[in-house]
């Protein structure tokens, strides 16, 4: 075994895979993207897209203030700063659940007019910078504890860990979200379907306000 592959570390990796899987389990990892693709009517491949690019952010915020942390030796001022910006990050979901609610009901409300289209164009950007944003503010709360843990097997070990708990997550992201959409592919259309982009408001800031007072 090479040296900078110890009996610890092998042990730490297989926690932060552990670790790094029921944590991207939690539904505002994945269920934001499932309810825009379902109201944008988005592809597979955008969601995937999307998806991908939100778990990127979401994970490497997380890197770079651990990795600060690390370096000017802030462990305990890191921590506590990651979980304020869990918070925030939960707030900034419902905040953003509640207006793209608000949105959809006036849309749907007015659907029927053509002159909406550019509109609704360029509220698509805006939404996807948006939910962007907001996997940025909203941290990987495990990551960082894990990266201090891997200080005692050197940088290796800390980027080993950090890799790792980046690719499962943004896996599992990605994954969970093309389920998502899969499994409301086999929901038939209704009339209901106008009100789609309120639905998704309204489960996005469902899922932040359950999270933000889970035990």
């Amino acid at each position: 075994m090479p040296d900078h592959l110890s009996t610890p570390l092998f042990a730490l990796l297989g926690a932060t895979i552990s670790i790094a899987f029921f944590h991207a389990l939690a539904p505002d990892h994945w269920l934001p993207f499932v309810m825009l693709a379902k109201a944008r009517k988005w592809s597979r491949g955008k969601l995937t897209l999307v998806a991908f690019v939100g778990g990127l952010g979401h994970v490497g915020s997380s890197i770079v203030i651990g990795a600060l942390g690390i370096a000017f030796g802030l462990v305990a001022t890191m921590t506590d700063l990651e979980s304020a910006r869990a918070k925030l990050g939960l707030f900034l979901l419902i905040g953003f659940g509640i207006t793209y609610a608000i949105w959809g009901l006036r849309h749907g409300k007015r659907s029927h007019h053509h002159h909406l289209d550019k509109t609704l164009s360029e509220k698509k950007r805006i939404t996807i910078w948006t939910i962007f944003a907001v996997f940025v503010l909203g941290p990987c709360e495990p990551l960082i504890p894990l990266m201090f843990l891997a200080t005692s097997e050197s940088w290796f070990g800390i980027m080993l860990v950090t890799i790792t708990f980046a690719v499962v997550t943004v896996v599992m992201m990605v994954g969970q979200a093309l389920i998502g959409r899969a499994g409301f592919q086999l929901v038939s259309q209704s009339k209901a379907e106008q009100y789609s982009h309120a639905l998704a408001g309204v489960v996005i800031a469902l899922t932040g306000v359950i999270l933000l007072f889970a035990p």
